[in-house]
């Protein structure tokens, strides 16, 4: 399977949280990861930043943010230039797919974590 670099959005260290597992089950399925949160933190040997940072060659953007917070990244996403944006339960955001789509980036309502358990990312 190849490495899709993968920008978790709304990245937590916070052990309880999805943000969190998703980046320790990309890492463990050999897919390289960056993150950006809130707070500064590490997870699974990737370094959460609290700004947006220039990143190659972005696979897929998977959110962890509720739609209010994901405003402010709109641009910045887009400035990737993703193949793809997951949005994982409660990051769902019709106007956020919509801008997606009209860019030729596939937007996704899912799971990361059931996509990566099911070997369908």
């Amino acid at each position: 399977m190849p490495n899709k670099k993968t920008l978790v959005l709304g990245a937590s260290d916070n052990p309880s949280r999805y943000s969190y597992l998703a980046i320790n089950a990309l890492q463990s399925k050999g897919h390289d990861v960056a993150a950006i949160g809130k707070r500064p933190g590490t997870v699974a040997k990737v370094k959460i930043e609290t700004t947006a940072k220039d990143i190659d060659n972005v696979d897929t953007v998977t959110l962890y943010l509720n739609p209010s917070h994901q405003k402010q990244y709109y641009n910045y996403i887009f400035s990737l230039h993703p193949k793809r944006i997951i949005f994982n339960p409660g990051a769902e955001n019709k106007e956020l797919f919509t801008m997606a789509q009209e860019r030729g980036i596939l937007p996704k309502e899912a799971c990361t974590l059931v996509l990566l358990s099911m070997g369908q990312y």
